[in-house]
């Protein structure tokens, strides 16, 4: 065995040679990773380093005009100066020195400091108030505090940049109601507020296209709500560099952004000025009149009043009062105004009682009731008696003011509103019909008909919110009375100090049994009294169908839209029904309905207007409500127009709508007002 102690020389420089070969190798690949990375990556490095300080600003979408039926603008667009702030630079202030910007900003916008930091406030951070006081765009977005500031104001707060860190002054489009002819239509227009983190959410769950923004604005209402998507456009996107301390150095790339759509409604502004104006003046006159029966004045709450074509069912005008400002919500809605318009004591403006009042329709549900009748086994020959009573049991069911006609037809029933001409007919098919058996399938030709007139469903108008009214039939009877049978009951039992007798008896005899459908059911149905409950709306569609022929419309308030190309797309009236009426029973209704105006209940109302060229036919309704003052309908209609009117707790049909309709039709047909014929009489 033997041992190398020493390598021999050319070992030694071999060994060194790999070495070599070795550190180059390592060199090389080092000097082609750096330039791979400056010079083929150097792009993809600069972009990545850019996008470190850039910041994504979505650049709102103008949002589309609503416009009336001849082109004038009921909602538009206007340029307002705002003051904004970045959170992303106030945020990098010590709190001290924020809690002094947000004073000195809060002094010169006129706000108080706590006002001004909820404007700041990210919608669901702690301490944030509820929308809309809360800010629900991203936080690298300024944030608006104050709309419609003076160029004084905005030229202080730009000139002391050093007082006002992250504030700015910028222009904003806002939402504008030009108000042609000083037209409000607040529920029919709408308005718009932020967009919820809430309903952002559920839409990414829907998957739905024409997806809102979080710092969108959204239609909460009317035609703004329905048609929001329409209106809203696309919105462009705008990348902006931002230095170390997060304020803008430039702007990167930009997209512009798509205007939303011009919406075209079947509004008139002319007609629905003057609508608003009779709705408001009927109740204020109504205010002065006294109940007879409360001796009282009238209260004459609310109210709502419809003009509708009938031969598109097309809305011309529609007015719910009482009415709120629009406006009030452009640019954030102070929490003070906020409870203003959901206050029972300024009586809850929101409401848009055209769609959303629920009342006995009254009297002007008997063209119903004739029509079920006529295809029932009585015919235009019947001759009935118009008593000034009947008596249903141990029950005597009264004519308005105990008046007596005689024997009359369903024409002249109609015309004087004979409510005891009614209840025969009532009477007699209820008894026909199973009585008082308790069968909830019995049939019902007048629960029938008034489905089929399409009560108790909503109309399916192109606005949100509205309801479906109510059908008291048979079946409704039995839900009620087993929701309701418990307390009744107790009541029944150990009634609290104060209670009425009426209430008393009511609910004695309801515990008993309160499912059953009796007589006096039947007889107040028959006249659109007891539970059966219609909005205004719906009767409006009704009076159009007895109007065009039978044809039940889905009302529309749009009737068309032009996109930002140009394309002006119309939406075409949609048939809902057609009602199970003969030509020659509408032809007969029609008939009873237009000497309503000539020698009925509304003819002192019509005194000197040319009915011989334009015959309106009417049917007036004074619908009781229990513990309230009556509730005023006149509905009416000519060949073309329908119009409805509802005054609640405000008296009589004709006494207190009746000049206020007839102005309307005057309006409608640019005639010249005559002054309206007195009569100390005030019929039903």
């Amino acid at each position: 065995m033997s041992f190398d102690f020493f390598e021999t020389p050319l070992k030694a420089r071999l060994r060194l040679f790999v070495i070599g070969v070795l550190v180059f190798s390592l060199f090389c690949t080092l000097f082609a990773r750096l330039w791979y990375m400056q010079v083929m990556s150097s792009a993809d490095y600069s972009q990545a380093a850019t996008q470190n300080h850039t910041r994504e600003v979505l650049v709102p979408a103008p949002r589309g005009m609503i416009v009336d039926a001849k082109g004038r603008t009921l909602v538009g667009n206007r340029v307002s100066l705002v003051i904004t702030v970045d959170r992303s630079v106030l945020a990098k202030l010590p709190d001290s020195e924020q809690t002094q910007v947000i004073a000195r900003l809060a002094k010169v916008l006129g706000q108080t400091p706590k006002e001004l930091k909820d404007r700041t406030m990210l919608c669901g951070e702690p301490g944030a108030s509820k929308p809309p006081r809360c800010w629900n765009g991203t936080p690298y977005q300024p944030i608006p505090v104050a709309k419609d500031v003076s160029e004084q104001v905005a030229i202080e707060v730009m000139e002391r940049r050093e007082d006002f860190p992250g504030v700015g002054a910028d222009s904003q489009t806002l939402r504008a109601y030009p108000a042609p002819y000083h037209v409000n239509a607040a529920h029919l227009l709408g308005y718009l507020s932020p967009i919820t983190t809430e309903e952002l959410e559920k839409i990414d769950e829907a998957g739905q296209d024409s997806v809102p923004h979080r710092s969108d604005l959204v239609g909460r209402a009317g035609v703004e709500r329905t048609y929001d998507a329409m209106l809203r456009g696309a919105p462009g996107v705008k990348n902006v560099i931002v230095d170390a301390v997060g304020y803008t150095t430039g702007i990167e790339k930009q997209t512009a952004p798509t205007p939303g759509a011009t919406v075209v409604s079947s509004i008139d502004a002319r007609i629905q000025a003057a609508v608003e104006t009779q709705l408001r003046g009927a109740l204020f006159n109504a205010r002065k009149q006294y109940d007879k029966i409360t001796k009282r004045k009238y209260a004459a709450d609310s109210g709502a009043a419809i003009v509708m074509d009938t031969k598109t069912g097309r809305i011309v005008a529609m007015a719910s009062y009482p009415d709120y400002d629009p406006g009030v919500w452009v640019g954030g809605i102070s929490q003070r105004e906020l409870d203003a318009l959901y206050s029972p004591k300024s009586g809850t403006p929101l409401v848009s009682r055209a769609l959303q009042a629920q009342l006995a329709p009254g009297s002007t549900f008997k063209p119903i009731t004739t029509a079920a009748a006529l295809g029932a086994g009585y015919s235009t020959k019947t001759r009935l008696d118009c008593s000034s009573f009947l008596e249903v049991g141990d029950r005597r069911f009264k004519n308005y003011e105990s008046a007596s006609y005689g024997m009359i037809g369903f024409d002249r029933a109609l015309a004087i509103s004979c409510d005891t001409f009614f209840y025969r007919i009532a009477y007699a098919l209820w008894l026909k019909e199973g009585g008082n058996s308790g069968d909830i399938n019995a049939k019902d030709p007048l629960v029938d008909m008034a489905k089929k007139f399409g009560l108790g469903t909503p109309t399916g108008i192109d606005l949100p919110g509205e309801v479906s009214g109510r059908i008291a039939d048979r079946k409704w009877k039995k839900q009620y009375y087993d929701s309701q049978k418990d307390y009744y009951c107790k009541l029944a039992a150990s009634p609290p100090a104060g209670t009425s007798a009426f209430l008393k008896q009511f609910s004695r005899e309801f515990c008993v049994d309160g499912y059953r459908y009796r007589a006096g059911d039947a007889v107040n149905f028959s006249i659109g009294q007891g539970d059966t409950i219609i909005t205004p709306l719906q009767l409006a569609v009704v009076y159009s169908a007895l109007s065009n022929g039978g044809t039940l419309y889905e009302p529309r308030v749009v009737e068309s839209w032009k996109g930002a190309n140009g394309k002006t797309h119309v939406i075409k009236p949609k048939v809902k029904a057609k009602l199970p009426v003969s030509a020659n029973n509408l032809r007969y209704i029609d008939k009873g309905l237009k000497e309503t105006a000539r020698s009925g209940t509304a003819a002192w109302k019509f005194a000197g207007f040319p009915l011989d060229t334009i015959p309106i036919r009417a049917k007036t309704g004074t619908a009781e409500v229990y513990g309230k003052q009556t509730t005023s309908w006149l509905a009416s209609y000519t060949d073309r127009y329908a119009v409805v009117m509802m005054l609640s707790q405000a008296g009589t049909g004709s006494g207190a709508g009746g000049d206020a309709v007839r102005k309307i039709y005057e309006t409608l047909y640019d005639i010249k007002p005559a002054p309206p014929a007195t009569d100390p009489k005030k019929p039903q």
